[in-house]
């Protein structure tokens, strides 16, 4: 089987690793040439990605950013063949399946979205591997569900790569539940950092619940801003409940009533024994 990889990242990167690990023939492309080059001599890829494989890859990932993966689609569309599934990697799905689903039907091949639940705290090839997405998640944003035969396929493409769940979702339900688990997390760890006590206290806050709330703080600014601003409805709306419930603390303490923080307290540990007992 043929995959083509666009961006050889980190996400990039260890999917041209995971599907030659597993046997495929992979072409890659990445806007650097250097990493491209690089990416070839360490055996990762066995060619360049260029309109002459498209038509022959079963699959093409869109490892980029949203636009510059709406960049590609718009470019390239035309040159792509009728048996080749191309799925993206972008960490919101509203706007790149809207336009990535109407460039597909215009050009009669499949677009499906995706976003594979799996990262590090370094990005970059170097930091790449073909294990990154062991036992790890993706969700699917198919265009339509009523093709048992696409959806399994789907499925074996990227257990192929070594995913042990594949999620089918919509951009919808996917963006509003990403706000929540990604990018609030994400967002509160980067605003939290900033107090100047972390600064104050140097080695003496390394204890393990402050290395493990501050993980992602260090945030890449570029592709973040606009992660949060193609979803800020929904992460507008995960802040709002946040900040409410911040602010009950905050008056519990006020107040010095010890009654209420305990409820809350409780409260807090109830809905996590919930959210575990769903997640299985």
């Amino acid at each position: 089987m043929n995959v083509g990889i666009v961006g050889l990242g980190l996400i990039g990167g260890s999917m041209a690793k995971a599907y030659k690990k597993a046997g495929a023939r992979v072409s890659g492309f990445d806007s650097n040439k250097v990493i491209e080059d690089f990416a070839k001599m360490s055996g990762a890829i066995d060619d360049e990605l260029d309109e002459t494989h498209f038509s022959s890859c079963r699959l093409i990932i869109l490892a980029v950013t949203p636009p510059e993966a709406m960049a590609w689609l718009k470019e390239n569309a035309g040159k792509i063949g009728a048996d080749t599934i191309v799925v993206d990697c972008c960490g919101t799905k509203r706007m790149i399946c809207e336009e990535g689903f109407a460039i597909a039907k215009a050009s009669g091949f499949t677009f499906v979205g995706g976003h594979p639940m799996a990262g590090k705290q370094v990005g970059g090839f170097k930091n790449s591997r073909a294990d990154l997405f062991a036992g790890a998640t993706m969700a699917l944003v198919p265009d339509k569900c009523d093709d048992p035969q696409m959806m399994s396929e789907l499925k074996a493409l990227f257990e192929m790569a070594g995913f042990s769940k594949i999620v089918i979702t919509t951009a919808e339900e996917h963006d509003e539940i990403i706000a929540f688990t990604s990018q609030m997390t994400h967002l509160a760890a980067n605003a939290f950092i900033k107090s100047q006590t972390a600064l104050q206290a140097g080695g003496a806050v390394s204890a393990g619940s402050f290395r493990d709330f501050t993980r992602v703080a260090n945030l890449d600014e570029d592709m973040w801003t606009e992660l949060f601003f193609e979803n800020r409805d929904n992460l507008i709306n995960e802040l709002a409940q946040f900040i409410a419930e911040l602010q009950r603390y905050e008056k519990t303490l006020e107040e010095g009533d010890r009654d209420t923080m305990k409820e809350l307290l409780s409260e807090g540990a109830r809905q996590k024994s919930e959210v575990e007992k769903r997640c299985g």
